[in-house]
């Protein structure tokens, strides 16, 4: 394992750059801000007059189309979702100047060759390992998301030290960077969305909830037990881990833990898991995920519409609304 911080910045490696961060969604913003505060010279590409040209206006940066904005840029961040990367490149691609260091914080176009940048660039990954807003956050709070850092193509012999730099700018070296490989990056962040982090997790609360609704116990009651006490268990596991979970509750939730979590999480999901990774490593889910956005998506906003019309989302919603700080906005 390699682990850098902040001892190990070469503050000379992008020093006097321009960056031009393509994008202004949950991470674009965070990268973009965090980048000026630093004190990089950062231009903003995104479509003029739309609703991102305006926020980013508003938020002090400076904005241009992107083609104009990756014009002479010495670095170009690509953070826009991850399909709309391709033609992006494409239209910008001849804007590039010869030697400037072509940055992505996820590495799907990449690994599966969607886009196969030019021999001249550089070609560097830095991942933080969480979402924009908390990448803003814990930066105005002089801490950091930890990232992941791999180099793809290195034209200058300075893409890492170049990534590195980057990432310092962001405030990934206070928490760490980890170093990876695109198909690494790629493939695990595919796995932990699908099998923990967003699909797994929540089918498991999804399908408590409904276990304990069709035994007769008040809807209400199931999503509080199922859903929002998670947000307790998950934050004693971000902060220590399973020890400091098993510190935090009671002896009777840890036997019941200890001795039915394995039953519930069994050999047989695990297997199913195995079938998930597999098919990220072999790109079949990439291949799907394209085909089923190139066709305009149907079946994706079809399966998108049945997960918000589940009956845990209606009875949460009633129960969230006496909760209004839960939705206080966050900048």
């Amino acid at each position: 394992m390699r682990l850098y911080s902040q001892k190990d910045v070469d503050k000379k490696a992008l020093k006097g750059a321009r960056v031009a961060v393509l994008g202004y969604g949950s991470q674009g913003r965070a990268h973009a801000l965090n980048l000026k505060d630093s004190g990089f010279d950062v231009v903003v590409g995104v479509r003029k007059g739309g609703a991102s040209w305006k926020k980013a206006k508003k938020d002090g940066l400076a904005v241009a189309e992107p083609g104009a904005a990756a014009e002479g840029a010495d670095l170009i961040a690509m953070l826009v979702p991850d399909l709309a990367q391709k033609d992006l490149y494409a239209a910008v691609e001849n804007n590039l100047k010869k030697g400037a260091t072509l940055l992505f914080a996820h590495g799907f176009n990449i690994h599966y060759k969607q886009i196969k940048p030019r021999k001249d660039l550089d070609v560097v990954l830095i991942a933080p390992k969480g979402p924009g807003g908390l990448v803003r956050r814990q930066y105005q709070e002089g801490r950091g998301v930890p990232c992941l850092i791999a180099v793809a193509q290195d034209s200058t012999g300075k893409a890492h030290a170049k990534a590195l730099s980057y990432s310092h700018g962001i405030g990934g070296t206070r928490g760490g960077v980890l170093e990876t490989t695109f198909a690494e990056e790629t493939e695990t962040d595919l796995f932990g969305e699908q099998a923990v982090l967003c699909g797994g997790a929540t089918e498991l609360v999804v399908k408590g909830f409904e276990t304990l609704v069709e035994a007769g116990y008040q809807p209400e009651v199931a999503y509080y037990e199922c859903l929002h006490e998670l947000k307790l268990i998950v934050d004693l596991l971000h902060e220590g881990g399973l020890t400091k979970m098993h510190e935090f509750i009671s002896d009777t939730a840890k036997y019941g833990d200890l001795t039915r979590g394995p039953r519930i999480i069994d050999d047989r999901v695990k297997n199913v898991m195995r079938k998930v990774l597999k098919e990220v490593q072999t790109g079949k889910f990439a291949k799907q995920w394209i085909e089923e956005s190139a066709a305009g998506g149907k079946n994706y906003q079809k399966l998108l519409k049945q997960d918000k019309d589940r009956q845990i989302e209606k009875v949460g919603s009633a129960l969230r609304a006496r909760m209004p700080w839960l939705n206080e906005k966050r900048t």
